[in-house]
């Protein structure tokens, strides 16, 4: 009985697995509403570039670099990404208090709060949204529009492996109230 119900939890997990690796978030479509805020987690290539190109397209009136390093400066994305100097100064915050995906969260949730935001449009990597969002709906307010938006990555399998294991953790945690 013991190895029937272990071999079925097994079953769940690599079909959960499976349905996780082919399910990965996308790009928010054209015409997904506009929102007051984009906030765009650190830790992946083409997630800041994705929110400067949807800044400078009028999608959101502010944008929050969540989780960046604290030496790293506006002056030196620019550099890194290419004009835009004024977009930066006037409508990208950096956010340098939090150091993973949950406190990315909390920190928007302060940073949203202070300037009065009630919507979002989350930039993460498709393989990361789903626990991004996920922790976002969890710590902010229930009224806070999220809109995912999604950069497309060729993951590699340790990767996906990786972070089904934290969402299905982190997820256990929230159930358990841990």
């Amino acid at each position: 009985m013991i190895a029937r119900a272990a071999a079925f939890l097994l079953l769940l997990y690599g079909l959960g697995f499976a349905l996780f690796s082919v399910t990965l978030a996308a790009p928010a479509e054209a015409d997904a509403p506009k929102t007051q805020a984009i906030v765009v987690i650190t830790g992946g290539p083409g997630r800041i570039e994705r929110g400067i190109e949807l800044m400078a397209k009028g999608k959101a009136k502010r944008m929050l670099i969540a989780g960046a390093d604290p030496s790293v400066t506006k002056d030196d994305l620019v550099r890194r990404i290419g004009g835009k100097r004024k977009l930066f100064r006037c409508c990208v915050d950096l956010g340098s208090e939090s150091v993973d995906t949950r406190s990315n969260a909390e920190e928007a949730r302060r940073w949203l709060t202070k300037h009065g935001y009630t919507s979002l449009r989350l930039v993460t990597s498709d393989w990361h949204m789903r626990r991004a969002e996920y922790e976002f709906r969890h710590a902010l307010d229930k009224k806070i529009v999220i809109v995912p938006d999604a950069v497309r990555t060729e993951p590699g399998l340790m990767t996906l492996f990786a972070e089904y294991n934290k969402y299905l953790l982190r997820r256990l945690s929230v159930g358990l109230d841990i």
